[in-house]
């Protein structure tokens, strides 16, 4: 008996996302690669079994409590790291094409490695800065679901992901604990970046109890041609309004 995979298969299927062993067998060798890899690069400073599949795994897979990842066709990932939120989501949600955009050449290396390890398909792996990638007519305004997980802070990030979501399309943006001051920051950027706050949905870890909150953003046009900026400008200068 797996008391890690049993509980964390248990959670996922009371939250209606039911996981075939070949699935949790592709999360426990996403492990040990995660592991293996962050020896001699760094990935992550969480090493511990029980703690990966909670903050790392379950996590990721969180953002699909509140958005509908079962009928989604495209989702990109922006500033992706060690593969979180969307590797998890990918082995839950077989049918997603997905695109990791990552600047780090060696965690792409690290991503590309997993995914032929897993027989993960449909995973497009990107070296680039989201500002340059998201000029691209192959990723502009073309994703069903844009996500990052605890990246930058929104007004920013906004910049980064919204310009690869489509119209009709979703922007959720995994954070920590109350990101009101964050939303209330990026409120233009948001506006001008032809997004739309949602909702913002709270929960909190089943183990550990810390707070997570997913801020969800409806595209509701395509991309200005201004937007994103050259590289490094969005998180350096974020769209703020101007006072006065």
């Amino acid at each position: 008996m797996d008391k890690v995979i049993d509980a964390f298969s248990a959670r996922l299927l009371e939250r209606g996302i039911p996981l075939a062993p070949r699935q949790l067998e592709q999360f426990q060798r996403y492990y040990e690669l995660l592991v293996d890899w962050n020896e001699r690069m760094n990935l992550t400073g969480i090493t511990e079994r029980a703690a990966v599949f909670e903050k790392h795994f379950y996590d990721s897979v969180t953002l699909a409590f509140y958005a509908d990842l079962s009928s989604a066709d495209r989702l990109a990932d922006i500033g992706s790291g060690a593969g979180f939120p969307s590797l998890p989501l990918k082995i839950c949600f077989p049918q997603l094409q997905v695109t990791i955009v990552d600047s780090l050449a060696k965690r792409i290396s690290f991503l590309q490695h997993v995914c032929e390890q897993l027989g993960l398909e449909d995973v497009q792996c990107v070296h680039g800065r989201a500002e340059d990638i998201g000029r691209l007519p192959e990723h502009r305004d073309r994703y069903a679901i844009v996500t990052a997980r605890a990246v930058a802070r929104m007004a920013g990030l906004s910049e980064l992901c919204l310009p690869f979501a489509r119209k009709g399309g979703l922007f959720a943006a995994m954070k920590g604990a109350d990101p009101q001051e964050e939303l209330e920051e990026a409120k233009h950027a948001i506006r001008e970046l032809r997004g739309r706050v949602d909702r913002v949905e709270t929960l909190r870890l089943p183990e550990e109890q810390s707070e997570r909150a997913i801020i969800l953003i409806a595209k509701t046009d395509a991309t200005p041609k201004a937007y994103p900026r050259k590289a490094g400008v969005p998180l350096k200068q974020p769209l703020l309004k101007r006072r006065g």
